[in-house]
C-alpha cells in the first residue's frame, strides 16, 4: 500500500502520542471500511475569532474550577426552568 509520506509521518507522531501503533490505527480504519463500505471525508469546523475568544474563556474556567461560571447539573427540566427562570431577575 503506498502512503504519503508527509502523511505518514503526521499520523505517527499522533500514534505515538496517543501510545497505540500506527499499524492499529491503520487496521481499524481498514476494518471500519471494509464494514462499512463508506468512507467519510469533512472540512474541519475552525471557529471564528469571536467564537474562539469564547471557547478559550471557557476551557480556562474549566481547568481553574470555576464552577459559578456554569449551570447545572439538573435533575429534572422543572429545576432547568427554574434556574432559567432566575435569570431574568
Amino acid at each position: 500500500m503506498k502512503v504519503d509520506r508527509d502523511v505518514r509521518d503526521r499520523a505517527r507522531k499522533v500514534s505515538q502520542r496517543i501510545g497505540v501503533p500506527l499499524s492499529m490505527v491503520v487496521n481499524q480504519e481498514l476494518r471500519r471500511f471494509a464494514d462499512e463500505r463508506r468512507v467519510e471525508f469533512r472540512e474541519p469546523l475552525i471557529p471564528n475569532a469571536k467564537t474562539r475568544k469564547i471557547l478559550d474563556e471557557a476551557l480556562k474556567d474549566i481547568r481553574e474550577g470555576r464552577e459559578d461560571k456554569f449551570s447545572g447539573p439538573f435533575s429534572t427540566a422543572k429545576e432547568m426552568d427554574k434556574y432559567l427562570d432566575s435569570l431574568k431577575k
